[in-house]
Parts: C-alpha cells; sequence; structure tokens
C-alpha cells in the first residue's frame, strides 16, 4: 500500500511563495507517495543524505539542492505522511 501524504495543500502554498521550488516539491511528493515504506531504513535508501531523522517519526528533507527543508511525521504502520514544516534556507537569501 502506497503512503498516503497529508497537507499537500502545504506544498502548494509554499511554492505558490516560492515558484522555484514546485518542481523538486512536487518531486519529493511523488516519490513519498509512491513509496512502500516501512521505517526510516527505506527512507535512507532512497533520500540517502538528503534525509536526517529526528524523535517521534520525524524526517527532515533537504530539497532542490539543500535550498529547501521539508519536516514530515510518518507513521509507518498507518501509511500515512504529515507533512509538518516547508521552509526555504538561509542560503538562497544570499
Amino acid at each position: 500500500m502506497a503512503m498516503n501524504v497529508v497537507a499537500r495543500r502545504a506544498l502548494q502554498v509554499f511554492w505558490k511563495r516560492y515558484p522555484q521550488a514546485e518542481i523538486p516539491l512536487g518531486t519529493w511528493y511523488q516519490i513519498v507517495s509512491k513509496g512502500e515504506w516501512s521505517g526510516p531504513a527505506d527512507l535512507k535508501r532512497a533520500f540517502g543524505n538528503n534525509v536526517d531523522f529526528v524523535g517521534d517519526n520525524r524526517a527532515i528533507f533537504d530539497i532542490g539542492g539543500n535550498k529547501y527543508r521539508l519536516v514530515v511525521h510518518f507513521s509507518y504502520k498507518f501509511k500515512t505522511a504529515l507533512i509538518k514544516l516547508s521552509v526555504r534556507t538561509q542560503s538562497m537569501t544570499a
């Protein structure tokens, strides 16, 4: 069963503010929503150094060459990913 990504609207709002984020965030959404993730190791295999894990089943993704960060809470048991936060990194303001 594929992963249900909750709060896609948050991504859409973000990429309306930062149009250059639409393609990398859309790509992330497609990969995660079609994946069969049973735990952090599966995400690490797919995203490599572009994902880090923090407590409470949360993952921080580096998106678009580390231009954006995406914080997502995963419930592997229920095949759900809840988008918590999208941010633009400091390197984009220089």
